[in-house]
């Protein structure tokens, strides 16, 4: 079961299509200098319908997707927001949606390196507008494989 935020909807635009934005976290304050090298350690999360869903670690088997306030995800410094498609799913769709990839998406199963919040977001993602995120936000996670 995911943890319930908040419960407000978004004004749909652009053919009955609502926006899927990736907000960007800094992890580091390193990451103001190596930003501008294409580096950095980030979290990420995929805003739709005025929600956040993001994926983070615990002990437990269950869900490691939590939601949120946009913008606000404790602990990291927002960064910025990168618009990355549009979906016509609604807010319950969305929901029920975030309720299956939660099956794959557990607590313990969080690695910094081969699974993290950034890979979450690519899946969330691709399967909500059909585009990735821009590849730079897992760059590290790369490095290290």
């Amino acid at each position: 079961m995911l943890c319930r935020g908040r419960t407000s909807t978004s004004t749909c635009r652009i053919s009955g299509s609502v926006p899927v934005y990736l907000n960007v976290y800094d992890l580091s304050s390193m990451n103001g200098c190596a930003y501008w090298l294409g580096l950095g350690v980030y979290h990420s999360g995929v805003q739709v319908h005025g929600v956040e869903f993001a994926f983070g670690f615990h002990e437990q088997s269950t869900t490691g997707i939590f939601e949120g306030e946009p913008k606000q995800c404790e602990g990291f410094t927002f960064r910025e927001q990168i618009l990355i498609g549009w979906t016509d799913m609604s807010l319950k769709e969305i929901r029920t949606f975030m309720e299956e990839l939660a099956r794959d998406y557990k607590g313990n199963s969080y690695n910094l390196i081969t699974r993290n919040c950034n890979h979450f977001c690519i899946d969330a993602c691709i399967r909500l507008t059909g585009n990735p995120i821009p590849s730079w936000i897992n760059r590290l996670a790369k490095i290290g494989r």
